[in-house]
């Protein structure tokens, strides 16, 4: 699993909460000394990235970009977050980042765009996502995570989602989905996934609930919600 050292602490609750949903292991650390003691004293290299907000004070922000990449073993790679109002910031600090996100970005973006950058570098131990839209299923840690916010799933509840999500557009009768996802051993009847369907919709909520379409006559498919990226 990727570690992400995070700076300041406390860090932004809605950030760290994606980025733990999307998979990462953070830690955020108050004193820019203790973050890249921290970091070199990390003899395996478990630090994967470090990310610097710059919302509470930019200049402070800036500052730790700075110290971090003037260590004794320059830091990297590292994520900053920037203020819409103050994109200019960026403006002659390349030297500075490897990458920026916003704090207008749309749900699902501050994990994925960590994502991206640890790929890019090469640095990357991330276990495997599957995203539709606002939906972000983590396959090792068994989260969910929908609109930025965690999904309370028991784990058949999860399994079912999982298997449809990981197979978009294509239909599964009841009996296939009993046999792919409860085992061929399970004894329950066909009315089993109805009723887990039935409790994925309602904690879908009325907005995603279609993600699950019925195929009349047939079963289930995972399909369409009506969803659009939202601005924050």
């Amino acid at each position: 699993m990727d570690f992400l050292a995070c700076f300041p602490d406390p860090f932004p609750l809605m950030m760290m909460r994606e980025l733990e949903v999307g998979g990462f292991a953070v830690k955020s650390f108050g004193d820019v000394e203790d973050l890249i003691n921290h970091v070199e004293a990390d003899e395996d290299s478990s630090v994967s990235a470090v990310v610097v907000s710059t919302l509470s004070s930019p200049e402070t922000g800036w500052a730790t970009c700075r110290s971090l990449r003037t260590a004794k073993n320059p830091i990297g790679p590292i994520l900053v977050v920037v203020q819409t109002t103050r994109i200019s910031d960026l403006e002659m600090r390349d030297d500075l980042y490897d990458d920026f996100v916003l704090d207008s970005m749309v749900e699902g973006e501050m994990s994925y765009r960590a994502a991206h950058l640890l790929a890019k570098s090469g640095k990357s131990r991330r276990p495997e996502l599957i995203q539709h839209g606002p939906l972000i299923l983590n396959t090792e840690t068994y989260q969910a995570l929908l609109d930025g916010k965690p999904l309370d799933l028991t784990y058949m509840e999860y399994e079912l989602l999982k298997f449809l999500a990981s197979r978009p557009g294509k239909v599964f009768t009841r009996d296939t989905l009993l046999s792919r996802v409860w085992g061929y051993e399970y004894f329950g009847g066909a009315r089993t996934v109805d009723v887990h369907v039935r409790r994925l919709r309602a904690k879908l909520g009325e907005e995603h609930a279609n993600l699950i379409d019925t195929v009349r006559s047939v079963g289930y498919r995972f399909g369409s919600s009506r969803w659009s990226p939202k601005l924050h």
